[in-house]
């Protein structure tokens, strides 16, 4: 499978990137600056773009089966856009393309999964700290549920630097679930199996230990 990632410089990109490679797929990454990309292989792309820049998206979306978008930024006071407004470019690059499959990460706090992070997280860090980029991450979400594009929302619980398990849980049932943790690459694990089987397709579930 032909696979583009976006956000494949660190975190759960990176981590997709490398699984991806090592199940033989073919993978473009989109990154800012390849010098610092350290990622090497013979199925292996590295594409230089911006996912803010339409034109670099709809480049590396050319011959794609299914995208995983994995972006990130750092929180701010100042509204941000970097996630609904990436995210209309990758859809629309997919819509010209022909592109079907997408799975995309937001997070714990997005959609239903908001009031299940725990006491300190859903009344201090969610509304306060991490406000303007939900608020941007339930545009991404609306956007990507309004498309006419197969898709996985992915939303982790608080994520580590562990090691792949393969052992975590899928839930879109939230009744009592407070979060838990989950590694980075068991993030990538669960997105890498969507690109293939879209077996929560047009859902989007938590994913947590």
């Amino acid at each position: 499978m032909n696979i583009l990632v976006i956000g494949a410089s660190r975190g759960i990109g990176a981590h997709l990137v490398e699984q991806a490679l090592a199940g033989g797929h073919r993978v473009t990454a989109l990154v800012r600056n390849p010098s610092t990309f350290k990622q090497t292989g013979g199925l292996l792309q590295v594409v230089q773009g911006d996912i803010r820049d339409p034109d670099a998206v709809y480049r590396a979306t050319v011959g794609q089966d299914a995208v995983g978008l994995a972006i990130g930024c750092r929180p701010s006071c100042t509204p941000i856009s970097l996630f609904s407004t990436g995210t209309a470019h990758v859809l629309a690059a997919m819509r010209a393309h022909r592109v079907g499959k997408l799975v995309c990460v937001t997070g714990i706090g997005a959609g239903d999964s908001r009031g299940h992070g725990g006491f300190v997280y859903d009344r201090l860090i969610r509304p306060v700290l991490l406000r303007t980029m939900y608020d941007d991450k339930e545009r991404q979400e609306r956007a990507i549920r309004e498309s006419d594009r197969d898709w996985v929302i992915v939303r982790p619980v608080f994520l580590t630097n562990g090691p792949l398990t393969g052992a975590y849980a899928v839930r879109t049932d939230l009744a009592g679930v407070r979060a838990g943790k989950i590694s980075r690459a068991d993030v990538a694990h669960f997105m890498l199996g969507q690109m293939t089987a879209m077996n929560w397709r047009h859902m989007a579930p938590l994913v947590t230990t």
